[in-house]
């Protein structure tokens, strides 16, 4: 089983949508994904509950969880949507960056776009690495 670690500055939108989406069409038996944040929200934006909600997800109880060297160490892989030179450098650890816009604070149709571009990277990282159901 392989563990992704997706992960931004407030662990609050762009990592919480990749990790959903990532779980939601990755076969749980290959490999599961976790998300963090280097300074941790307090909730997942409400922007991003509502598009995500319109897939049937629900990320308002979701916790927004403190990104730490400990934690990306038990990762296989580590994927940073926008954290930059926040996130920390993990030996051994895969690491790929999907610089992707903030969805704090954008109209819902910006989020829903952001969200798309997170699902058709998501789906072509579970394809590349054979994840899928």
């Amino acid at each position: 089983m392989k563990t992704v670690l997706f992960a931004c500055v407030h662990n609050a939108g762009r990592s919480q949508m990749a990790a959903a989406l990532f779980n939601s069409l990755a076969d749980p038996t290959k490999a599961h994904a976790v998300s963090a944040g280097t300074n941790p929200g307090p909730s997942v934006h409400p922007e991003v509950v509502a598009v995500m909600n319109e897939l049937g997800m629900d990320l308002s109880v979701a916790p927004t969880t403190k990104l730490t060297s400990e934690l990306a160490g038990t990762a296989n892989m580590l994927i940073t949507t926008g954290c930059g030179d926040e996130c920390p450098y993990v030996p051994g650890v895969i690491r790929g960056d999907w610089p992707l816009e903030d969805p704090k604070g954008k109209s819902i149709d910006t989020v829903r776009s952001i969200r798309e571009e997170i699902r058709r990277r998501v789906e072509g990282l579970i394809a590349n690495e054979r994840w899928a159901r």
